[in-house]
């Protein structure tokens, strides 16, 4: 367990070495989850271009959802790590408790909305048919476990604001492991098992995100114990927060939501091809996003400890591993293109699927510096320039995603090029934020 003095915190002695042990659990974690997306990816591409395609529109819909609340793990983490660095522990409860009922509450109303309103989600994103109807089937399933998503989220960021990176880790494995195996019996049936297709990776995923929210709930309780009731003040800040990240993250999803309909659109084959691309290209965002949310922490808890130089220090070591392991990203990606067609794309969307595929991976050096920096900004609790730079790169993204043509040869890749050029403006937002210090950065000297 780190040290909670911040004279001998171990990142003073080995910032690296530091700076790495707690960034392979947290990276190793958020892999699982879309490393079970590309297994999903996997077995539905047996089934056919539709219901692959009816899965792309399916996760893009709930991830979207879901990113829009990620202030409960983002503000809550950020909070947590101010109070640990100032050494009060009651504080952290009460902000989890706080966390963990408006996780459940809000949860409750996405189910009970999505149960509704499937069908025209699916369709807004471009959906028709069979598709459209797939999509709904896969969407209503999977917000059964809608509070359990968002109770496990408020919970791995009250654990790993508390610099504990392995609890989520066996948690997210554990529950990704049983979402797989369940996944081989509930999609293709087994014995007196029906074979459910997508509907069986829907009830896959349910089933293990309850078993994970549980678990998570009582890793938590363990490290803060009981808590008293929040106050007034910590609700007030909580939600401030969230209506900065609400925005932001809704500005990101918005974008993202809108490249998946344009590929949609253009036809099943590049639906599908897309949502190959799409579920690699989050696994390695995730996997960048390990030293992000190690930042994070780290920089709220120096920032809470008044250690500002110290925290400076995080943000250089942050983005100095991020880029190369963004650069190590694009070449494995570029290595590896054919096989990941064969892996992803069922056959009659590879030709769309290999052009794609080069524009995401040359993006993953940029990619790593967006992610870094954004936890490093969370981390001082700049969440209004995130806001701000969102909306500029979401605005000029949009524009671009307009003036693709989607008739026309290669729509797709381009498609992935004005990604490409999304991320590039969000990585310069948030490099010049730090260095030299635009504005009035929390970490200019």
């Amino acid at each position: 367990m780190i040290a909670r003095s911040p004279d001998s915190h171990p990142f003073l002695l080995s910032p690296n070495r530091t700076l790495v042990a707690l960034s392979v659990p947290v990276g190793l974690s958020m892999v699982a989850e879309p490393l079970t997306g590309l297994v999903d990816t996997a077995l539905v591409k047996s089934l056919g271009a539709v219901p692959q395609a009816a899965l792309g529109v399916g996760t893009m819909l709930l991830s979207s959802v879901f990113w829009i609340f990620n202030f409960l793990g983002i503000g809550t983490q950020t909070e947590i790590a101010r109070a640990d660095g100032r050494g009060d522990r009651p504080r952290a409860a009460r902000l989890f408790r706080l966390a963990a009922g408006l996780s459940a509450l809000f949860g409750v109303g996405l189910l009970a909305v999505g149960l509704l309103t499937a069908d025209p989600a699916a369709a807004l994103l471009g959906a028709k048919a069979e598709v459209r109807d797939a999509a709904a089937t896969y969407l209503r399933i999977r917000l059964l476990a809608a509070p359990a998503v968002l109770l496990m989220t408020a919970a791995f960021g009250a654990l790993r604001g508390l610099q504990d990176m392995r609890t989520p880790l066996w948690i997210a494995v554990v529950v990704n492991a049983l979402n797989i195996g369940l996944d081989w019996l509930l999609i293709f049936g087994l014995g007196p098992v029906p074979a459910l297709g997508i509907a069986g990776a829907a009830w896959a995923s349910s089933a293990s995100q309850w078993l994970g929210a549980v678990w998570a709930l009582l890793a938590v309780r363990a490290r803060l114990g009981a808590a008293a009731p929040g106050q007034p003040g910590d609700a007030r800040r909580l939600l401030r927060v969230g209506g900065d990240l609400f925005v932001r993250t809704g500005l990101l999803t918005l974008f993202l939501l809108l490249t998946t309909r344009a590929a949609t659109r253009i036809s099943a084959d590049a639906g599908a091809a897309h949502q190959g691309v799409r579920m690699f290209w989050l696994f390695a965002a995730l996997a960048l996003d390990a030293f992000a949310a190690t930042a994070q922490s780290l920089v709220g808890y120096f920032l809470g400890s008044a250690r500002p130089a110290v925290a400076r220090r995080v943000a250089a070591a942050a983005c100095a591993w991020s880029l190369g392991t963004g650069c190590a990203l694009a070449a494995l990606m570029l290595v590896a293109r054919d096989a990941a067609a064969v892996l992803l794309a069922p056959p009659s969307a590879r030709a769309a699927f290999a052009p794609a595929w080069l524009a995401a991976a040359l993006s993953q050096p940029l990619n790593a510096l967006s992610f870094a920096t954004d936890g490093i900004h969370w981390g001082t609790s700049d969440f209004r320039y995130l806001r701000n730079a969102m909306l500029l790169a979401s605005g000029a993204g949009a524009l671009g995603i307009y003036m693709v043509d989607e008739s026309a040869p290669g729509a797709l890749t381009w498609i992935w090029a004005v990604t490409a050029g999304w991320i590039a403006i969000r990585a310069a937002l948030g490099v010049v934020r730090i260095w030299p210090g635009f504005g009035d950065g929390p970490l200019r000297r």
